[in-house]
């Protein structure tokens, strides 16, 4: 518990600023998720962060509304909620114990700070021991993600890529995106 709370704290700090940082202008600009532009996207992690907080406290997942600008303080509301013991107890939803599918958070966090960077052309720098652990997850649960639809067909990388960047090809995104 302690050290997943601590990568998916240190997942959210870049994140949370990227969002923070950007401008009613820059929502409806393109993102390397096909599905979402930037408002899209940010109504998604807002409904992930809602979902999160809702499943530390063995609630029902919430029903993803309208983009409503408040995902730092949701992603604030959902690291709480997960630091309460319990909250890693038991099975998820979607039949795993609860402390694997928190690594879906983790990996939203990291993957769509990305999106939101390249998307508005800022610096995202993700803390290293955050990436390795998404990375290790995203490598196992490629398959079921792409018969799921939650992951493109893998991008191939160069050998000497960072834990980034081949995270971001198993999850079927190019590294080197531009809008």
């Amino acid at each position: 518990m302690d050290d997943m709370l601590k990568d998916l704290t240190s997942a959210s700090l870049p994140t949370v600023a990227l969002v923070r940082d950007l401008s009613e202008e820059e929502l409806a600009l393109p993102t390397p998720c096909a599905a979402f532009d930037v408002r899209g996207l940010l109504t998604h992690l807002e409904w992930v962060a809602e979902t999160f907080e809702s499943m530390a406290a063995k609630g029902p997942r919430p029903e993803q509304g309208e983009y409503t600008g408040d995902f730092p303080e949701r992603m604030g509301r959902t690291l709480t909620a997960w630091s309460e013991p319990a909250a890693w107890e038991g099975e998820s939803s979607i039949g795993m114990p609860v402390a694997a599918t928190v690594n879906l958070l983790l990996v939203d966090l990291i993957v769509h700070g990305w999106d939101l960077a390249a998307a508005t052309g800022r610096s995202y720098q993700p803390d290293g021991q955050a990436v390795e652990r998404a990375l290790a997850f995203t490598r196992q649960m490629a398959p079921m993600g792409r018969e799921r639809g939650a992951f493109g067909d893998e991008v191939e990388v160069p050998g000497d890529a960072t834990d980034l960047d081949r995270l971001l090809g198993v999850t079927g995104r190019d590294p080197a995106w531009t809008p």
